[in-house]
């Protein structure tokens, strides 16, 4: 159940309208790693959840939080955008908000379509997807995806912040980022307590056996590159993560298997092969006639 409360959990009121800048906002509302992803992410992860108690518990919470924080970003943009766009190109194109938009360079959807809205797309205009979501059910490949989305949420929000000499719009940013600082916390803390108790380890999946793994590959780095300086790394060699191995270090792959000849497809696709063109027409009004051939 939602239940909507008519406040923010932080002020969201710019110094003055900017719509170049909302446009630019947009890219953490919408974007791939926009509060709209880590919003639903968080919520179809505790949907699609086998586990019930704290870990449930806590993605639902934070992505609770996470819809609140879509709404102030939506806020922050329609007050960024409530004088725009007429005002950004006054002298030039008075009463013309469309090609004001242009002029000013902000998004032209935000005037025509969502009227001096915010929108769910990122900062180009790209529709938010929900193909942006992890949510796989396994909770250790889950909480580290949740981990990386929080960084790069902050990477992003903290590249805007210097973006701007508005000191209202940096000061909700500051709380977005000092939010991101804790769930990156939480899920790197949340990821490490699945292993403690046993309910997940690496290599993830844990419960695939490795005894099924082509052996002898499973910890050998194999260097496709020709910078040799990999080779430094903890990566290479010593104990694995997961105390499982011992990495190795190889230059160049270890394994090789013959190239197989080309693939024949149904000649009623259309498809260019080895066969004469004539030979095709014939194969493939055979298989008209004799389905199964």
């Amino acid at each position: 159940m939602f239940f909507h409360k008519q406040e923010l959990q932080y002020k969201a009121v710019p110094d003055k309208p900017d719509a170049l800048y909302g446009r630019a906002l947009q890219e953490v509302l919408g974007g791939q790693y926009g509060e709209i992803t880590v919003a639903m992410q968080y919520m179809f992860q505790g949907w699609n959840m086998h586990l019930p108690g704290k870990y449930r518990d806590l993605v639902f919470g934070i992505g609770a939080e996470e819809m609140g924080h879509v709404e102030m970003l939506a806020t922050m943009i329609c007050r960024l955008l409530e004088k725009a766009p007429v005002e950004h190109a006054e002298a030039a194109v008075k009463g013309d908000p469309t090609i004001a938009a242009v002029m000013g360079g902000m998004d032209v959807q935000h005037a025509i379509v969502a009227g001096a809205g915010a929108r769910a797309v990122d900062s180009m205009g790209n529709p938010w997807q929900g193909s942006f979501l992890t949510a796989s059910g396994n909770l250790l490949a889950d909480f580290q995806a949740n981990a990386n989305a929080e960084m790069q949420g902050r990477v992003q929000a903290a590249r805007l912040y210097h973006a701007t000499e508005d000191k209202g719009v940096r000061d909700l940013l500051s709380f977005l980022i000092a939010r991101d600082t804790m769930h990156q916390n939480q899920w790197i803390a949340a990821a490490r307590e699945l292993q403690e108790e046993g309910y997940e380890e690496l290599p993830v999946p844990s419960r695939f056996p490795q005894s099924k793994e082509v052996d002898g590959v499973a910890y050998q780095y194999l260097n496709f590159s020709d910078g040799a300086a990999a080779a430094e790394g903890s990566w290479a060699s010593g104990p694995t993560p997961d105390g499982k191995g011992e990495f190795s270090y190889h230059d160049g792959p270890t394994t090789t298997a013959e190239m197989p000849p080309p693939t024949t497809p149904d000649p009623r696709l259309y498809g260019t092969t080895g066969l004469p063109n004539a030979a095709e027409k014939v194969l493939a009004t055979v298989k008209d006639v004799l389905p199964g051939v």
